[in-house]
């Protein structure tokens, strides 16, 4: 069985600043972050370990520090203002390129656009993408166009972590649906996340296994699994190293790993040695010797 590391995976820097922060943060003093830092329960239980509360976004006041963070996700102006006029402290962990969205979606619709975000509804950053802007529409598969509200003018955006191939039909599917009218496409899909389903794409073609590391709820890592299924192999999403199974592997040949963009490399370290060791005892001669 030989396994095959993706050339691009698992934490990407602005998660990796985001942890930071939280960290450096903690260590000053007692902390609350708003939701899930990132949707990684490793992360999760890390800064549990070092006090961090979880409070609400929605709830101001659901925090019962004085100093407060917005997670990587990003939020809308209008809940950061609140929890600000609620006398907290606010910290603000958005990814750069999650802010940066947030940037071209307000040009669009200063621009005078029927604004639309491609992503995952009720998603944490499609919410804080959508908060300050209630007109916008979110479309998240083709046989939504349909409800896309009349306009003469659109303005797309989509959420950072999509695939990006689902996003460009998406558009084109905008226009030929709405042929009058003009379509502005914006790329917000973040570079990390391109880069991961690029490196995913020349797994799927040299395995027949796949291995996704990385959070159940995390949209990126989803997008990974998704893609696998889709190409036939079987795949596993597991989060951390102790899930992996050895009957999974029994007929496996060439295993591909990957992670998703809120992972820990040591996370995936971890389940690189792992398969490393089940390959070693599901060889030939190993099998006979534990039949023995």
């Amino acid at each position: 069985m030989k396994i095959q590391l993706a050339e691009h995976y698992g934490l990407c820097f602005g998660v990796r600043d985001a942890i930071a922060q939280a960290e450096q943060l903690a260590a000053s003093g007692p902390l609350t972050i708003l939701g899930e830092l990132v949707h990684n329960p490793v992360v999760r239980d890390r800064l549990t370990a070092l006090g961090v509360q979880e409070g609400q976004l929605g709830n101001p006041g659901s925090a019962t520090t004085p100093n407060v963070m917005i997670t990587a996700h990003g939020a809308s102006d209008h809940a950061k203002q609140r929890w600000a006029a609620s006398g907290a402290t606010v910290a603000d962990g958005t990814c750069p390129l999650v802010r940066h969205a947030h940037t071209q979606l307000r040009l669009l619709v200063e621009a005078g656009c029927q604004p639309i975000v491609i992503g995952k509804r009720d998603h944490v950053e499609v919410n804080g993408l959508t908060g300050d802007f209630p007109s916008a529409f979110v479309l998240e598969h083709l046989n939504q166009i349909t409800d896309i509200p009349p306009s003469t003018r659109y303005g797309v955006i989509s959420q950072t972590t999509q695939p990006i191939d689902h996003v460009q039909s998406l558009v084109r599917a905008i226009r030929e649906h709405f042929p009058k009218s003009e379509v502005i496409f914006r790329d917000t899909v973040c570079q990390p996340t391109k880069n991961r389903q690029t490196a995913l794409r020349k797994l799927l073609s040299e395995c027949d296994t796949l291995i996704v590391v990385g959070g159940h709820n995390s949209n990126n890592t989803l997008q990974l699994v998704a893609a696998g299924m889709a190409a036939g192999l079987s795949v596993h999403h597991i989060e951390r190293s102790e899930e992996l199974q050895v009957g999974w592997f029994l007929t496996s040949q060439n295993v591909g790993l990957t992670a998703g963009t809120s992972t820990l490399k040591e996370t995936v370290a971890s389940v690189h040695e792992k398969l490393k060791e089940i390959a070693r005892g599901t060889e030939p001669q190993a099998l006979i010797e534990k039949a023995a």
